[in-house]
């Protein structure tokens, strides 16, 4: 049976790739984007399973006219998929408040407002499948991306924090942790008003690997490959993790950053020459 897909953040990269894919795969795709022309190829390509519009996951009527459309066109909604996003590049000493309340607009609230209107939908249905694009950085901080990090890990919290309160629901719910793809993303990304010369070093050398400056032996992945992932944990998996890290890199750097933790812990305790308690 066809699934019903909302995506938002369609306009390129890994959302171009789902929402082409799912389409391909014979589904109905809602593909959403700020700028909706940039969707008209994927729409007359698929005629018949997509429809698009404008969508600003920071507004509140725009994202509750997204939801009614899936309504009146499709019936309901199986599959949100929570990708729309940026990234503003500064050291936390660097940020004002107003660049990092943009980050979470998009990155947290937008995603916890789109969940909140298609929740009830799911619920009555008893089914669907509600998926958060997050990152690596949702596990580990990562200089210059101070309130991306930590957009990222709210939204890792909250997703969390929901999969318990839904347990039982027929809703799914899983954190797509990205690591390295070949997108347009570091075309999007924003550097801060401000730069103070303490950070310049490490901040541009971050700001680079972003925007593709990536080392000749770190093989970034395909959004194709991304999209084939998700398609078969939507159709497949019953029971699907919670956290999902796919993409280059993704689980090696989250793995090692939990090892790095481990490493300190048992250092700390050495030095101190005390048993740290282990569970």
């Amino acid at each position: 049976m066809a699934r019903r897909w909302l995506i938002t953040g369609c306009s390129s990269g890994l959302g171009w790739a789902l929402a082409r894919a799912a389409a391909a795969a014979g589904d109905r795709v809602l593909a959403t984007a700020r700028r909706p022309e940039t969707l008209a190829e994927l729409r007359d390509h698929f005629p018949e399973t997509v429809e698009t519009c404008a969508l600003d996951v920071r507004d509140p009527a725009a994202c509750a006219a997204a939801v009614r459309l899936a309504e009146q066109r499709f019936g309901g909604v199986d599959v949100l998929v929570n990708n729309a996003g940026y990234g503003v590049l500064g050291a936390v000493e660097e940020l004002t408040d107003e660049e990092v309340e943009a980050q979470l607009q998009t990155l947290l609230l937008g995603p916890w407002r789109m969940t909140r209107l298609v929740l009830p939908l799911m619920r009555a249905q008893r089914s669907g499948h509600l998926l958060m694009v997050s990152s690596t950085a949702g596990r580990m901080g990562m200089v210059g991306l101070g309130a991306y990090c930590a957009a990222k890990f709210a939204l890792e919290g909250m997703t969390e924090t929901l999969a318990l309160e839904t347990a039982g629901s027929g809703v799914r719910i899983t954190l797509l942790e990205a690591g390295g793809y070949a997108t347009h993303y570091g075309a999007s990304l924003v550097d801060a008003a401000t730069r103070l010369p303490e950070y310049r070093s490490a901040v541009d050398q971050m700001g680079g690997l972003i925007r593709g400056e990536v080392p000749s032996d770190f093989k970034l992945s395909l959004p194709e490959e991304f999209a084939e992932a998700v398609l078969a944990l939507v159709r497949d998996a019953a029971e699907p993790p919670l956290r999902f890290p796919l993409g280059a890199g993704a689980w090696e750097m989250i793995t090692g950053a939990a090892e790095r933790d481990r490493a300190a812990r048992t250092e700390l305790a050495e030095r101190l020459g005390v048993a740290l308690p282990t569970g």
